[in-house]
């Protein structure tokens, strides 16, 4: 498990990559501003899809993105 400090600098790395400097600090502003319960939102989140579904997207998300970075 890595640290705090580590997974703070990584999260951040990869907002910023992902999203740009101003996005990624204002996706920062709006979970430190909303009362966000992370579990609850998860519950809707994925309640129509199976296991294997969300592996299935998840995998075809990776492939995607590894194609586009070569």
């Amino acid at each position: 498990m890595k640290s705090e400090a580590v997974l703070r600098s990584e999260v951040m790395k990869s907002l910023i990559k992902n999203f740009g400097l101003v996005d990624a600090e204002r996706f920062i502003d709006i979970i430190k501003r909303d009362e966000f319960d992370y579990t609850e939102w998860q519950k809707d989140l994925w309640k129509d899809k199976t296991t294997t579904e969300i592996h299935n997207e998840a995998k075809q998300y990776y492939l995607e993105k590894k194609e586009n970075k070569n």
